[in-house]
């Protein structure tokens, strides 16, 4: 019963995403041209390199060398192995999916096990400097102390999210296991010890390894870049065909009991979707204060919105690590991020606010004093051309690999 029920409703789904595709095709095709664009302008071109990097650290055996050393940092906090410090601190430099699929990689590896896994991947999906303080903080709200103090909830709340999964599955590990890793001493020598043993294990050839690095990378990045279209065209479609404004009508409700104001219900809903949508929509909707907006925010980024929730669980289905925990995190991480934000925003924010914002124009806005900002600003004019050219270079290393 339960499979018949499951093949109707994505049959269902199937075909309303065909039927309204029809009906609406130039609004269709013009959110799937602003998904795109955010792909290839942004996206892309930032993560690429992350992703690379983390393939070739791990064909080099230096996640290895991390997870000695860091062995009993992350075991007593998080109860992970140290390699998760690897997946921890890439995933808060550059956002998600690079905890997800770090993760994914090193249960690939055996150097996690898989309720590990689960824990580790629950904490380390966040989103990017360059997002919060770029995008955000000087692309939307136009306002730099902002950032601050959506930074500091976003990972702080996360590293709590960690140290909260840590309880999360002990029942299932063997007790005889979790002894041994958490009696182990760091040793430098041990530790390169392990890092060259794993890159002699693997015996690749450089251009090999590289080669590997580019390909894993740009598959990843482009099934993100699918799913992030996909998402945009179907946020514009439920707009479009109504549901969107009677869902709205339930938070309405659920804002009305907490005094915020019922403009942001729709926002809110398609932040749920896609997080770039909801905070540019929550950015020019009409607060009392600036607090509700950034609660808003604060919630949706630790919620990570379903798009990213779709790339997680592709991410996660080619291993057996079961994404339930992921989601789970994902809400206790925007429970958290809202507390920080309530109790954080006097000190971080109002007591800090030395410049009046609203006396520059839009139009005007200086981005030279905020780093991420200009990241942002530049990656939209290089980004295509740094998109292409990876993509050119994916198909003539296929091109070349399909002679030999």
């Amino acid at each position: 019963m339960g499979q018949l029920l499951k093949t109707f409703i994505y049959s269902s789904l199937s075909i309303f995403l065909t039927i309204s595709l029809i009906r609406f095709p130039d609004q269709a095709l013009e959110a799937g041209i602003r998904g795109l664009n955010m792909w290839w302008e942004v996206v892309f071109p930032s993560l690429l390199p992350f992703f690379i990097t983390a393939e070739l650290l791990l064909a080099f055996g230096v996640v290895n060398f991390f997870g000695i050393l860091f062995e009993p940092i992350m075991r007593p906090l998080f109860n992970v192995p140290g390699s998760g410090s690897f997946g921890w601190m890439m995933g808060m430099a550059s956002g998600y999916p690079t905890g997800a699929k770090i993760t994914a990689r090193l249960r690939e590896e055996k150097q996690l096990s898989k309720i590990e896994a689960e824990r580790l991947v629950s904490f380390t999906n966040n989103s990017s400097p360059l997002f919060i303080f770029g995008a955000i903080s000087a692309g939307f709200f136009h306002d730099l102390k902002l950032g601050a103090l959506l930074a500091v909830c976003h990972y702080t709340s996360n590293a709590m999210v960690g140290f909260c999964m840590r309880f999360y599955g002990r029942k299932e590990e063997a007790t005889k296991r979790r002894k041994k890793t958490s009696m182990q001493k760091v040793s430098l020598i041990k530790a390169f010890r392990e890092m060259h043993e794993s890159r002699v294990k693997a015996n690749k050839p450089l251009g090999e390894i590289l080669g590997d690095a580019v390909l894993n990378s740009i598959k990843t990045l482009v099934m993100v870049g699918g799913f992030i279209i996909l998402f945009s065209v179907l946020i514009k479609l439920l707009f479009l065909v109504g549901i969107s404004s009677a869902i709205a009508t339930i938070w309405e409700q659920l804002l009305i009991l907490i005094d915020f104001p019922t403009d942001l219900a729709l926002p809110i809903f398609s932040g749920l979707f896609e997080i770039t949508i909801g905070a540019s929509m929550i950015s020019q909707t009409m607060t009392d204060t600036l607090l509700q907006q950034a609660i808003i925010i604060s919630f949706i980024l630790g919620f990570n919105g379903l798009s990213i929730h779709a790339q997680v669980a592709s991410i996660l289905s080619k291993t057996d690590i079961r994404y339930f925990p992921y989601f789970f995190a994902r809400i206790l991480h925007g429970c958290f991020a809202v507390i920080l934000t309530i109790i954080l925003y006097k000190p971080l924010y109002l007591d800090r606010q030395t410049i009046d914002m609203n006396e520059i124009p839009v139009s005007h806005f200086d981005l030279t004093g905020n780093l991420w900002g200009m990241i942002l600003y530049y990656l939209k004019d290089v980004g295509p051309i740094v998109t292409i050219a990876c993509l050119a270079l994916s198909a003539l290393i296929l091109y070349r690999r399909s002679f030999k």
